[in-house]
């Protein structure tokens, strides 16, 4: 077979096109010895927060510090438990444990592949008891009071929310959502009869800046967005060893902390931000099309109260090995997010859950696989891909 050499994404040459512009906030560093903190960082929190819709956001180091001092902030307890999603990645969990909480998990539906809101609600009805005093759920399955869930909307699509935040509010729970994958996506809330992004529906939001994100830093980076301004103070001094101001410690917290260079590479990024992602649903858009006749390939689906920004464009097929394989011979690049479940990895293997208990991610979970995505792919590039998954699917068995 002939190369394409596509890659399933490509980091140098936005990088490139940004070249002089990005040099420019690292002279600027050099000049003024502001690493840590100042100008850089205010500017951008202001306009990511902005871009959220929330009145606040903190920048921190890492999307995995975000999750965990949001959690932290809103005052999930140590031995408590939090519902998550076993379809996601490993940071989503590792931020709970580190936390000082736990992990319990809700399936997926099949079609977006976020938090089923039906699961929810049965796993809260049939599954818990009501605490007397708190209203808050206790899992019969660990007898520990759920303090928070946390929907995660993975690939750049956003969970339902409005069925999420209801059940939330009849059963005391908080609601943070893990956004890392959802810079710029929105969800029309059927209750409030409006679009709203992603990062200001909860109590408070995770953002991570990893290089590949569709907003990304050169570096680690991440945010928390929220519209609790005493929340707000708490992740800032949870970021920045537990200061009020220097030197003066109330809790103790960690090192967290957002460096200037990266809040200043993501600042100029961020005027960015709206075309890339428009660029990233056409060219969804434009596989879809491609695509659409594929026998036996499933598509992601984005429901009519989503905007995804698609950080990820994932299919499902049933011989994903094959058509990986062929894709790879082909000189093409792919991704597979995530092979194993959550709840199977041997990292949670104390956790007790066996195979059979969340069915839906465990079906979609050996099928998925993700194509090249990002605001460079040309169309005959898309076309290519197309191409050479349709010569797999028509004629399979043809790997040479």
């Amino acid at each position: 077979m002939n190369s394409n050499n596509i890659p399933f994404v490509d980091l140098i040459t936005q990088h490139l096109e940004m070249e002089e512009e990005l040099t420019s906030v690292f002279r600027e560093a050099l000049h003024s010895a502001a690493f840590i903190g100042g100008r850089a960082v205010q500017d951008f929190e202001y306009m990511f927060a902005k871009l959220c819709e929330a009145k606040f956001c903190i920048g921190v180091g890492s999307g995995t510090d975000a999750l965990r001092f949001a959690l932290m902030a809103s005052g999930v307890a140590p031995d408590e438990a939090v519902l998550t999603v076993p379809n996601t990645f490993i940071a989503t969990t590792e931020a709970i444990s580190q936390s000082g909480a736990h992990p319990e998990f809700v399936d997926v539906d099949e079609r977006t592949y976020n938090m089923d809101p039906e699961r929810l609600r049965e796993y809260l009805g049939t599954k818990c008891d009501r605490d007397q005093f708190s209203g808050r759920p206790i899992s019969r399955r660990t007898r520990r009071v759920i303090s928070a869930v946390v929907p995660v909307h993975l690939y750049g699509q956003p969970a339902d929310m409005d069925e999420i935040v209801e059940l939330a509010e009849a059963w005391n729970l908080l609601v943070i959502e893990d956004a890392c994958q959802a810079h710029g996506a929105e969800y029309f809330s059927r209750n409030d009869g409006r679009w709203k992004r992603c990062g200001s529906m909860g109590k408070a939001a995770a953002f991570s800046f990893y290089p590949g994100k569709n907003l990304g830093a050169c570096g680690e980076a991440g945010a928390v967005t929220t519209n609790d301004a005493d929340l707000a103070q708490r992740v800032r001094m949870l970021r920045d060893h537990g200061q009020a101001e220097k030197y003066y410690h109330d809790i103790e917290g960690y090192n967290g902390r957002l460096d200037a260079i990266q809040a200043g590479v993501l600042r100029l990024k961020l005027d960015h931000l709206p075309e890339w992602n428009r660029q990233r649903r056409e060219k969804a858009q434009h596989y879809g099309e491609l695509l659409a006749s594929v026998e036996g390939l499933v598509l992601p689906f984005e429901p009519s109260w989503a905007r995804a920004v698609y950080h990820l464009y994932v299919v499902r097929i049933q011989d994903r090995r094959e058509l990986q394989e062929h894709l790879k011979e082909a000189g093409i690049g792919t991704g597979i997010h995530y092979p194993i479940p959550l709840h199977q990895q041997r990292a949670y293997r104390q956790l007790g859950y066996g195979k059979g208990d969340f069915p839906v991610t465990e079906r979609v979970a050996p099928e998925i696989l993700s194509m090249p995505m990002y605001p460079q792919l040309t169309e005959s590039e898309q076309e290519a891909v197309a191409r050479v998954v349709k010569e797999c699917l028509v004629a399979p068995g043809s790997v040479s």
